[in-house]
C-alpha cells in the first residue's frame, strides 16, 4: 500500500528521512531550522535537569534525611513515619526493624520502598517482649545456675535449679477481668540443696542470653524482591501511647470602671507527652485537635491504647507554629523539629496576645435540684416541695469572642484555662480555672471561674395554688441579690419554669429574657452595699 507523502523533517547530511530516502541539509528554510535546533536543545536541557533532581534524591537518600515524623492526636495514640535501610538480595530475606514503639498497632504497619522497587511482605511479626531478669529466668525454668549472695562483707555463689521463674507476660494482663484478685503466680520459686523457697536466694548469674532473645521491641518482616541492591524504606505506622494538651494562661486587668469589662492577655502552651516507649530524636511534629472516631478495646481500656489507620500529610516546615483545617480537624505544625524522649513531657508556646476584650459576668441561678436527679415529669409537676431548696452562691464567669477583631481569631485545641490577677503590689495570684472544648473562631467562649465573695442570692417561694382537676397551677417566687462591693454589679438572674413546658408569667417585677423553651433570665443592676428583689409568678396549665 503507498503512503501518503509529507514534508520532510530536516535530519542532517546522511541520515535517513521517515520514508526511508536520503537526505540533505536545508538550506532554504532557515527559521524552521533555527526552530528545530532550539527545541532539541530545550528537550536535552529538561532531561538533563531531570537527570539531576534524581541525583539530588538518590543523594538525600545515601546522606539519610531520616528524622522521623509525629502526628500526634489528643487521644492518645499516634501516627509514626520513620525510615530503615534495605540492603537485599533477590528472593527471600529476612529483616529486622528494633526499637519500635511499645504500644504499637501490629495491623496498622506500612512498608514501602522509596525507590519504588517492589516488595512482597510475606510474613509480619511484632515481638514486645525485651530481655529482662524475669524473662531469662523463664528461658532456664527447669536448670540449674548460679546465684551471687552477699553476706555481710563477703559475696559467694551457690547453685540454685529454677522450678518457676514467675515471668508474667503482657498479654496476660491485657486478657484479665481486674474486678478479681489473680492468683501469686509472679512469685519464683527456686530449688537450694534440695529445699525450696519463694523468692531469689541472691542475683542470677546467667550463662547466656536466649537464642531469640530481644533488647527492644522488634518488627521483623520476610520480604522477597525480585531487585537486589541497597535503598531506603518508610515505615508509618499507628501506636498508643503519646499525647498532647493545650493549657491556656490569662492576665485579667479591669477596663474602665463600672463597664464590666477586662482585658486579657494570653499565652498558650502546648503539652506533649511520650509514653510510647521509644524515644524519637528531632522529629517533625503535628498535633491534630479534633474528636477522631477509633476503636477501643473496653476491657483494657485505661490501660492499653487503642489506635486507627490514618495517612501521614507531609508539609513543608513553616517559620512558627502554623494552624490550618484538615478534614474535619485542626492541624497544629512545630515551628522546628524536637526530639521527645520516652516518658518526657515537652512544651511548646503556640499562641500569644494581649488586648482581648472580655466580660466579667456575675449569675445567680438560685434553685437547686441535685436531689431530684431521679425525678421524671409527672413527679416534677406534682411534688409540692420540688425546686424551692436555694443555694446562695453568685457565679462568676468570664466571656470573649474568638475573632480577629478581639485579637484572637483561631481555632483553640481543648484544654485548661488558668486565670490569674496582679494584686496591688504587681503579684500575679491565681483566680480560677475551667475547661473548654475546642472552639472554632468566631465562637464566643463562657467560663465558669468561681464564686463571688462580696455577692450573694437568696431565693424563696412565697406563694402556690394548684387545682390538679383544672390542670393549672400558680407559683411565685421572691429572689433577692445583694452586693457588699464598692461597686455596682450587674448580675444575671437565672430562673427554670421546670413544672411544665406550657407557661406564661402573670406578674414579674422586671422584665426578662427567655433563653429556651424553660428558662428565663432576668439582668439586674445592683448598686454598691445595695440590694435587688426579683420577684414573679408563673402560671402552668396541661
Amino acid at each position: 500500500m503507498k503512503k501518503a507523502s509529507a514534508s520532510p523533517e530536516p535530519t542532517g547530511p546522511g541520515l535517513a528521512r521517515w520514508d526511508g530516502s536520503e537526505t540533505r541539509p536545508y538550506t532554504n528554510h532557515k527559521g524552521k531550522g533555527t526552530m528545530h535546533k532550539l527545541l532539541l536543545a530545550l528537550f536535552g536541557l529538561t532531561l538533563l535537569a531531570a537527570a539531576q533532581d534524581q541525583t539530588r534524591q538518590a543523594a538525600s537518600l545515601r546522606e539519610g534525611d531520616n528524622a522521623p515524623a509525629l502526628t500526634i492526636y489528643n487521644q492518645n495514640f499516634f501516627v509514626a513515619r520513620e525510615y530503615l535501610p534495605l540492603d537485599l538480595n533477590t528472593g527471600v530475606n529476612h529483616v529486622n526493624f528494633a526499637g519500635i514503639s511499645a504500644h504499637l498497632e501490629p495491623d496498622s504497619v506500612i512498608l514501602r520502598d522509596l525507590t519504588g522497587r517492589p516488595l512482597q511482605i510475606l510474613e509480619q511479626s511484632y515481638r514486645n517482649d525485651p530481655v529482662s531478669q524475669e524473662l531469662l529466668l523463664s528461658v532456664y525454668e527447669g536448670k540449674t545456675i548460679d546465684f551471687l549472695v552477699q553476706r555481710g562483707e563477703k559475696t559467694e555463689t551457690i547453685r540454685g535449679k529454677i522450678i518457676r521463674s514467675g515471668y508474667v507476660p503482657i498479654s496476660f494482663y491485657q486478657q484479665q477481668n481486674y474486678g478479681y484478685p489473680q492468683p501469686s503466680i509472679g512469685q519464683p520459686i527456686i530449688e537450694v540443696d534440695g529445699v525450696l523457697r519463694f523468692g531469689l536466694p541472691g542475683q542470677p548469674l546467667f550463662p547466656a542470653l536466649g537464642g531469640d532473645s530481644i533488647l527492644k521491641p522488634t518488627l521483623s518482616w520476610q520480604l522477597s524482591t525480585t531487585q537486589a541492591g541497597k535503598s531506603q524504606a518508610e515505615i508509618s505506622y499507628v501506636s498508643g501511647g503519646m499525647t498532647w494538651q493545650s493549657d491556656y494562661n490569662l492576665v485579667v486587668a479591669d477596663g474602665a470602671k463600672g463597664s464590666g469589662m477586662n482585658s486579657l492577655d494570653l499565652v498558650g502552651w502546648i503539652t506533649m507527652r511520650n509514653q510510647s516507649g521509644k524515644t524519637f530524636e528531632n522529629a517533625r511534629i503535628k498535633l491534630l485537635a479534633g474528636d477522631v472516631s477509633k476503636i477501643q478495646d473496653k476491657r483494657v481500656a485505661g490501660r492499653m491504647y487503642a489506635a486507627e489507620k490514618s495517612a501521614m500529610a507531609q508539609d513543608a516546615a513553616a517559620p512558627v507554629v502554623r494552624e490550618k483545617s484538615f478534614d474535619e480537624f485542626h492541624l497544629y505544625t512545630l515551628e522546628r523539629p524536637a526530639t521527645l524522649r520516652d516518658n518526657e513531657t515537652k512544651q511548646v508556646e503556640f499562641v500569644r496576645t494581649t488586648g482581648i476584650q472580655s466580660q466579667r459576668l456575675y449569675v445567680y441561678d438560685g434553685a437547686q435540684f441535685d436531689q431530684y436527679g431521679y425525678y421524671n415529669s409527672d413527679q416534677i409537676r406534682n411534688d409540692p416541695g420540688y425546686g424551692t431548696a436555694s443555694n446562695k452562691k453568685v457565679w462568676v464567669l468570664q466571656e470573649f469572642k474568638n475573632s480577629d477583631t478581639n485579637h484572637l481569631g483561631i481555632a483553640l485545641p481543648k484544654g485548661r484555662l488558668r486565670f490569674y490577677r496582679r494584686d496591688s503590689d504587681g503579684s500575679l495570684q491565681f483566680v480560677g480555672e475551667n475547661t473548654i472544648d475546642h472552639t472554632p473562631k468566631d465562637e464566643t467562649i463562657r467560663v465558669y471561674t468561681g464564686n463571688a465573695f462580696d455577692i450573694v442570692g437568696e431565693r424563696k417561694r412565697t406563694n402556690y395554688r394548684v387545682d390538679s382537676s383544672a390542670h393549672w397551677m400558680d407559683e411565685t417566687f421572691e429572689i433577692r441579690v445583694r452586693n457588699h462591693k464598692k461597686e455596682a454589679a450587674n448580675v444575671r438572674v437565672v430562673e427554670h419554669l421546670y413544672r411544665w413546658t406550657n407557661w406564661k408569667l402573670v406578674e414579674q417585677s422586671h422584665q426578662f429574657k427567655k433563653r429556651d423553651a424553660q428558662t428565663i433570665e432576668f439582668p439586674v443592676m445592683v448598686a454598691p452595699n445595695g440590694e435587688q428583689v426579683v420577684t414573679y409568678t408563673v402560671h402552668y396549665s396541661w
